[in-house]
This record gives structure tokens, sequence and C-alpha cells, in this order.
């Protein structure tokens, strides 16, 4: 990171909670964690923060009416929304309010990351410190788009360093293809979801040196990283 994350996470789940402050701070983040809606007002209102995480069943005060009145401090601070609702007039709702993203229990923390990466990234505020991968005989420099396999080396678009990025952080584990193209494109529409195909298709070429490589295709999924 190129510098301190600060993340408002306001959840009435102690457990929860704890769970989802102990793993964004091991990813890196400095987490402060409320436990009601007018706690977590406060908060805000007495600090500065990168991202809040908002559940929507709260008490004292609801996230979506916690979230208003955030908006009405702060315009552009980035809001995710965590809730149990899963019915569409919410989530509508929730965007309306200006939600940068709307995760529904039960969640990964996998995925919260990936969805909270994408955020930071989309404002510029993100940027991975692991600068090298191994990925089983090649070496993958993220900064400089390069994969090197013994003495050759392979220039990456932008792109591809992207997508590589995403599945070798997540090796082993399914990416969903949402999350790559909401990360890497901005938007999950038709075309770009037929782009990623393309962009897979030729990091597989890349990769072929190995055999012991591949990047699998869950259908209906999204994609894993085997080394």
């Amino acid at each position: 990171m190129e510098k301190e994350i600060k993340i408002l996470l306001v959840e009435d789940d102690l457990n929860l909670g704890f769970v989802i402050q102990d793993n964004l701070k091991h990813a890196g983040f400095k987490v402060h964690l409320s436990q009601d809606g007018k706690e977590g007002l406060n908060a805000f209102a007495g600090d500065k923060y990168d991202l809040c995480l908002f559940d929507v069943m709260l008490p004292k005060k609801d996230g979506f009416s916690l979230a208003e009145d955030v908006r009405k401090m702060n315009s552009t601070v980035p809001i995710i929304f965590l809730t149990a609702k899963s019915q569409t007039e919410d989530k509508i709702r929730g965007f309306k309010l200006g939600a940068d993203d709307y995760i529904t229990k039960p969640f990964s923390m996998d995925e919260l990351l990936l969805r909270i990466e994408a955020i930071l990234k989309r404002m510029g505020d993100y940027k991975t410190s692991k600068d090298l991968h191994n990925i089983g005989k090649y070496q993958f420099d993220v900064n400089n788009y390069t994969l090197v396999f013994g003495e050759a080396q392979k220039k990456l678009t932008k792109k591809e360093a992207e997508i590589l990025k995403i599945l070798s952080e997540q090796k082993g584990k399914v990416v969903e293809r949402e999350l790559i193209l909401n990360m890497v494109w901005g938007d999950d529409s038709y075309f770009n979801g037929r782009s990623l195909d393309v962009f897979i298709t030729k990091l597989r070429k890349y990769l072929n040196q190995d055999e012991g490589i591949a990047i699998k295709n869950i259908h209906g999924v999204g994609f894993s990283l085997e080394d």
C-alpha cells in the first residue's frame, strides 16, 4: 500500500465484527470497529477514513441512515453495505444512497478483500507491496508486467498482468468472473467477459512451459490458478 488505509467497520454482531477486523488488519488495513449506528457516526465525524463497511441492520441508527449522514459530511468516501438482506429493493436503496458495493451474508473474507481492493484501486488509493510472485517455475514481476522462465522473459500487457496478479494472489482458490471483471474493467458486461476469456487463453499459453501450472475454468463461476 502507498499509504495506510483506514476503514470504519460498523457491525453489531461482535463475533463477526472481530473476525472481519482481524482479517482486514492482517491484510494491512487499519480498522476501527463500532457496534451501532450512532457510535459509527461519531467515529466517522471524529476521524478520517478511506472506506466504510456498514451492516444494514444496526441498533440506534440503521446502516442506510448512517450512510445518509456520512454522505452529508463526505460525498466521495466509498461505502460497502454488509447485510443478510438480499431483496432487490434493499440493494437499490443502498446504491441510491451512494453505496459503492453491497455484499450479502454469509460471504468469504477473500471475496470481501477483493471487493475492497477493487474499490480502492479505482480510487487510486491501493497498491500491493507484494511485487514478485512465484508461479511454479515462473517469476511474475507485478510492477514491471514481466513473466520470467529461466532466461526467457515475457512482457505482459497491463490487463494481462492485472488478471494474473488477481489469480496468483488467490492461488488455489476460485476467483469469480464478476470480481475479475469489476477489478480489471470496472464492470462485468458481456463484451468484457469475452475479452477476459481471450486474456485467460493467452495467459495459459504464456505459462505452458511448466506442466504443473494450470488456470482452471470453473464453469459458471470463475477461474482458479493451480500450482
